[in-house]
């Protein structure tokens, strides 16, 4: 006779960058501690694992979200997207390339969160969502003030926000808005 699962586990399937993987988590279990010490996919870094830093965000059908206050069998059957899915063979996507260009980082600590953060905020107002600083809650230009509003819950200790305000905004202008990959687009 099979043993009785653990009212405290189950066995999850997660979309990770168009892989699924089979997992049986403890229900506390986050996603990031899914991702960096299940499947080893530890690009996505633990800062305050409180919420506070958004150096933990990923994308999670293509909306951004702090992976370590998001349990993971929430994202049961919901396509997740870390920072090692981004790039298209060796191409990188264009978030990805605006901070290397631009010196978006320096220690690369927050990387991963800020470029997750910065192309779901590029969507985000794409389709037209306001921002506290959006004048009458009406589509307005992707200005620097906006950016910076749109990106306030991802913290960089090394301050090298001006770089950063500058990659988002390149990327948005320059290389045009590229979604996130999904599983029909082949995500690596």
């Amino acid at each position: 006779m099979a043993p009785e699962p653990s009212p405290t586990s189950s066995a999850i399937t997660l979309h990770i960058n168009g892989e699924k993987h089979h997992l049986s988590v403890d229900h506390r279990t986050t996603l990031l501690d899914a991702l960096r010490e299940r499947l080893d996919l530890t690009g996505t870094k633990k800062g305050c694992d409180q919420g506070q830093c958004g150096a933990c965000t990923v994308l999670v059908d293509r909306r951004r979200v702090v992976s370590c206050l998001t349990l993971a069998v929430t994202a049961q059957d919901r396509e997740v997207t870390t920072v090692e899915g981004l790039a298209d063979g060796d191409d990188l996507h264009p978030v990805q390339q605006a901070f290397l260009d631009l010196d978006g980082y320096q220690c690369g600590y927050c990387t991963p969160g800020q470029i997750c953060s910065a192309i779901a905020l590029i969507e985000e107002h794409a389709a037209g969502w306001p921002s506290a600083v959006t004048p009458d809650a009406t589509p307005a230009p992707l200005t620097p003030d906006e950016i910076r509003e749109r990106l306030s819950g991802n913290l960089c200790r090394c301050g090298a926000y001006v770089s950063i305000v500058q990659a988002v905004a390149h990327a948005a202008t320059t290389h045009g808005r590229r979604p996130a990959p999904t599983t029909e687009e082949g995500a690596a």
